[in-house]
């Protein structure tokens, strides 16, 4: 059985939501970033293959179903 696991960070584009992407990605867990502002996420923490960057304003249902379905459907696993 892996150890692995997907996390759902909000508000990872700065101050502790940074630092615990960061610490989830050195584990080797796969991480789905959130924030409100995408290119803030894209500048703070780059690109690798177990991020996924998604636009999040946390007031928006909309917007947390869609950050649920994107990283369903980038990290799913049986």
């Amino acid at each position: 059985m892996s150890t692995k696991k997907v996390w759902l960070i909000t508000g990872a584009g700065r101050g502790m939501g940074v630092d615990i992407t960061r610490a989830a990605l050195a584990a080797g867990h796969k991480v789905i970033a959130t924030g409100r502002n995408l290119d803030k996420l894209k500048q703070t923490l780059g690109q690798s293959d177990g991020l996924l960057l998604v636009k999040l304003d946390v007031t928006s249902p909309a917007d947390a179903e869609s950050a649920v379905k994107a990283g369903i459907a980038r990290f799913w696993r049986d």
